[in-house]
């Protein structure tokens, strides 16, 4: 799977020397594709060698002769732009590659083919779970309390998919004298679960702390507190699993964008040790991700990165297939010299992301506070523009095929 640099200005640099062979298919034949000299092959697709500064480029003129591109590879060494093989019949692992891609199905298609849990325990009949551990999450000098729970699942029949939620029911009852009704919770384990033995399930939550507007009090969440203050033997009404939108590609060569703020990491987490875990690969021989995961992650402080110590390990022993970029609001200033939130990075890297989306093989997924979403669109709009596309549109294309994942609040 490609990589494309790390920095923005990677033209300049060896990154920018790398050179990627794109598999198209669907390219018209026409007088223009006659004067590149486009090999329209006999399996329907075309390769086309391209340097990385030249990526942008050649990927609208592919566009405006309706072609697809179904896979973008590295190459090693210097190969003039357009080359293709000069046989019209392709080699064996190019024909076994075509067929590949033609016979992909789109997420949503693969979605209703897949073993996906919902609901096993709904709310007027939860499973009774225990608290396993409950560790902080936030480092010294940070901002609120976050934690890190694990719960019991043995004698259930809960199974889960890494993306989905479950529901939390606190004790007591509402200002209305009615049971609480409970609240969901993005799952922050992969399926095996963080101890690998598929006997529990962890979430990620944060105490929600306010300010009442009228009186100035300071007001706790009632289930994120009941969840924060656990300890380890006391018993949890759990119901789920629910949610099919942030599912994981099952693809091990796909493309993972993931934008998170706060406790938005949580499915991402479980993407990532899926991804890249020594015990999950072990657990997983059908799944060895070889493909390129980018989290983007905005948080207050360097304290309230979560999960930073295993995320940065995981960053370095695969540094070729995964990359994180911080923005962090209370340390870092954009280039207006105002605080850096997640918006600001995007925008930074506005270029890279919409030549990743390009890709077929590409799921975009965003989770954690809801306002994020206007900034991320206007700084990947300002980008499609400049290719003459309109980012809604696009958008849509993207959430049709299954490649654009929300989930926010």
């Amino acid at each position: 799977m490609y990589n494309l640099s790390a920095a923005g200005s990677a033209a300049n640099t060896g990154s920018g020397n790398r050179v990627f062979r794109y598999e198209v298919v669907g390219l018209r034949q026409s007088g223009e594709t006659d004067q590149r000299g486009y090999a329209i092959r006999q399996s329907g697709s075309t390769f086309i060698t391209v340097p990385y500064n030249r990526m942008n480029e050649v990927m609208q003129q592919i566009t405006r002769m309706g072609g697809k591109i179904v896979s973008i590879q590295p190459i090693d060494g210097n190969v003039p732009l357009e080359q293709t093989s000069s046989s019209a019949t392709p080699d064996t692992n190019q024909s076994k590659g075509t067929q590949q891609a033609q016979e992909s199905k789109p997420m949503t298609q693969a979605k209703a083919e897949l073993d996906i849990p919902v609901n096993i325990y709904r709310p007027n009949n939860p499973f009774i779970g225990r608290c396993i551990s409950n560790e902080s999450l936030i480092g010294e000098g940070g901002i609120g309390i976050c934690q890190h729970v694990k719960f019991d699942l043995s004698g259930s029949d809960l199974r889960y998919l890494e993306g989905q939620s479950i529901g939390i029911i606190p004790p007591g009852v509402d200002k209305n004298g009615k049971p609480e009704k409970l609240r969901l919770y993005s799952i922050a384990s992969t399926r095996h679960g963080d101890d690998m033995n598929d006997k529990t399930v962890s979430l990620c939550v944060r105490q929600l702390e306010y300010k009442h507007p009228e009186t100035g009090e300071t007001v706790y969440g009632v289930c994120s507190t009941h969840i924060c203050n656990m300890k380890p033997g006391d018993e949890v009404k759990i119901t789920g699993p629910t949610g099919k939108e942030m599912l994981l590609p099952s693809d091990p060569e796909a493309t993972v964008i993931m934008m998170a703020t706060g406790t938005g990491i949580a499915p991402f987490r479980a993407f990532l040790w899926r991804m890249f875990k020594d015990n999950e690969r072990k657990a997983n021989p059908d799944y060895q991700f070889k493909g390129f995961a980018w989290l983007i992650f905005g948080i207050t402080t360097s304290a309230n990165i979560l999960y930073k110590e295993e995320l940065e390990e995981l960053q370095r022993e695969y540094s070729d297939h995964f990359r994180i970029t911080y923005a962090i609001s209370r340390e870092q200033k954009n280039s207006e010299g105002g605080r850096m939130y997640i918006q600001h990075r995007v925008a930074e890297h506005a270029e890279e992301l919409w030549s990743r989306m390009q890709y077929s093989g590409t799921h975009t997924y965003i989770c954690g506070l809801k306002g994020m979403e206007d900034g991320i669109d206007a700084a990947l709009g300002g980008e499609a523009s400049k290719h003459g596309v309109e980012w809604k549109d696009y958008q849509r294309q993207m959430k049709k095929a299954g490649r654009w994942h929300v989930e926010t609040y």
